[in-house]
């Protein structure tokens, strides 16, 4: 297969999966139990190299005196892999697959013009255990472990045919295979993959050699549900409180009541405020906010506190910044709005303050979120 038709392969199997996610702009990872247990396919295409044992060909051809004069190996390829794998979880897979890992040859010539040129070639199956270390939730490590049956065809050709035993031998023989990448997750569905293998070969004349593949490729998950994210329920403002008077035997004139200090909380889910991994507010999001202050229309407003939250995928550091940005970007919000900076407070909790159980879908959708609390005299 030319590189022309590799690369096309896997290049249409890419534009299809990506325009299956075009409607998905706004896609957040709200079913990561489907996705720590779903099958998936994919497909790598990429450059594959390899070595040539150079010294025993070259003293196999100068054997009977005769002196070498050129020698040239082309030891790179296109070398592509199609497979398929089932998630054990969120840190383990397991995949089997069918790989095509290109053609290997050489040239050469000796003295009185004798010439002796070969090309091999590797294909075959795969098992592999792959281990894989969240970075964030759209970024992750990984590192893969297996086994290859390959098939190589060996065939030469030229007037020094005696330097070899046989002109066309194959062979079949179990190696293993190791290899690391970088995975991006477009969506829970589609990702992104860049990694290097090697594979260990033998080469169908009594050579035993590797042979790497650097290549790219994407992997969609099977069988992803259509369920939406769970909106934060909005915690009610608790009942002012106002003081009471003891009654007197006699008393003066009653003074007229003093605005007395009150507190609201609202809750915002996160989805609502901002696209996922983002800080950026949404319209919609604005318009809650919104919303909020025409609520807070006659008080006057002595402290603001807004603080975001987050579920417990990813790491705790990653959480805690990005809580911290979408705060602070509704502090931004709120200034733009009239409200005096120097009154607004904001905070980053991340994943410490759990209102629900991170275990379920739901509980993780009521654990991201944003509070605003104001302190303020009720006019």
């Amino acid at each position: 297969m030319t590189f022309t038709k590799k690369a096309g392969l896997v290049g249409a199997i890419g534009c299809a999966l990506v325009a299956g996610q075009a409607t998905a702009a706004d896609d957040v990872f709200i079913n990561p139990e489907w996705a720590n247990s779903a099958w998936y396919v994919g497909g790598n295409v990429g450059q594959s190299r390899a070595s040539i044992d150079d010294v025993r060909l070259i003293r196999s051809l100068t054997a009977n005196g005769a002196a070498m004069t050129n020698f040239t190996a082309d030891e790179k390829d296109v070398g592509y892999k199609l497979y398929v794998g089932k998630q054990l979880n969120q840190y383990f897979a397991v995949e089997a697959g069918l790989f095509d890992l290109g053609k290997f040859g050489f040239k050469s010539t000796t003295s009185q013009n004798g010439t002796l040129n070969g090309e091999a070639g590797f294909r075959g199956a795969n098992l592999d255990l792959v281990a894989q270390v969240p970075l964030s939730q759209r970024f992750s490590v990984f590192g893969r472990a297996g086994m290859n049956y390959a098939k190589a065809t060996t065939r030469f050709n030229g007037n020094r045919l005696f330097a070899v035993t046989n002109p066309s031998p194959s062979e079949r023989k179990l190696n293993a295979k190791a290899g690391f990448g970088l995975e991006y997750k477009f969506s829970e569905a589609l990702a992104l993959r860049g990694e290097v293998e090697r594979y260990r070969v033998n080469d169908a004349v009594g050579n035993r050699g590797d042979v790497d593949l650097f290549s790219v490729g994407l992997v969609y998950k099977i069988g992803r549900p259509a369920a939406r994210p769970v909106a934060a329920p909005v915690e009610p403002p608790p009942p002012a409180v106002v003081p009471t008077v003891a009654p007197a035997a006699a008393q003066p004139p009653a003074e007229p009541a003093k605005p007395v200090p009150t507190s609201e909380k609202t809750t915002f889910s996160a989805e609502a405020l901002f696209a996922f991994d983002s800080s950026v507010l949404r319209p919609a999001g604005k318009a809650s906010i919104d919303e909020l202050l025409s609520k807070l229309q006659g008080m006057d407003t002595d402290v603001m506190i807004t603080v975001g939250h987050t579920d417990s995928i990813g790491s705790n550091a990653y959480n805690e910044k990005l809580s911290l940005r979408r705060a602070a970007s509704v502090k931004t919000y709120l200034v733009s709005k009239g409200i005096d900076a120097s009154r607004i407070y904001t905070e980053g909790k991340g994943e410490t303050q759990p209102v629900a159980d991170n275990k379920t879908a739901e509980g993780r959708a009521k654990n991201r979120r944003v509070t605003v609390e104001v302190v303020g005299m009720r006019r």
